[in-house]
């Protein structure tokens, strides 16, 4: 992590986008990655798919040149009121990682005011405030480990499945019992945690 005027930053929100390829960006979140600080970006509101249309800086990969090991950028699309991809919302089965809530999100206006807002630069600052939660519950997580805990503790959508890395979307209450852990738990044997479907008297664990 970096320690900077006593500050432990850990994670840096970027609800912008629509820029093309640039060296010097590149470069500047690398460093970040270095760093130890991961990079959340907003997907895009342009309904496009990431495979065909490129967006920056959602479509850079922080892995310097993949020297690192990990990569320190995640990008996020928007979920609507009920859980699943929003119409607006870009995508992309390898590039956009995991949804979360975009639509109708009460958030600060000019004037010191306050209002309904909804585009993936809602979505995006859930991940980058579930970063921020997950490391203060466990102070001695790495960035790729806090990374991989988000990544792999989302809520399955079939809306996002085929459309994001993870096919699902943020939960924030799988991810702190994750963080809480040091790990997510696995069956022994498993390298994935358990999907849980839950009917009205019964409870059903599988294993993928």
């Amino acid at each position: 992590m970096l320690f900077r005027s006593g500050v432990n930053l850990v994670a840096i929100n970027n609800s912008w986008g629509g820029t093309s390829f640039d060296s010097n960006m590149l470069a500047a979140i690398n460093a970040a990655g270095d760093a130890g600080i991961l990079f959340v970006v907003a997907a895009g509101n342009g309904s496009a798919n990431h495979a065909t249309s490129p967006d920056y800086p959602s479509d850079y990969q922080c892995t310097n040149g993949g020297t690192r090991g990990w990569d320190c950028l995640i990008s996020v699309a928007a979920t609507d009121t009920m859980g699943n991809l929003a119409w607006y919302s870009d995508y992309g089965a390898t590039a956009v990682d995991l949804g979360a809530p975009g639509s109708g999100i009460v958030s600060t206006l000019p004037g010191s005011r306050y209002g309904s807002l909804s585009g993936t630069s809602m979505a995006a600052p859930h991940v980058t405030g579930a970063i921020a939660l997950c490391a203060s519950i466990n102070g001695t997580l790495t960035p790729a480990q806090i990374r991989d805990i988000i990544m792999g503790t989302t809520t399955a959508n079939l809306s996002l499945a085929g459309k994001s890395v993870t096919g699902g979307r943020l939960d924030i209450g799988s991810m702190a019992s994750a963080c809480h852990a040091g790990g997510i738990p696995t069956q022994p044997g498993r390298t994935t945690a358990p999907t849980v479907a839950v009917g009205n008297r019964t409870m059903t664990v599988s294993w993928t």
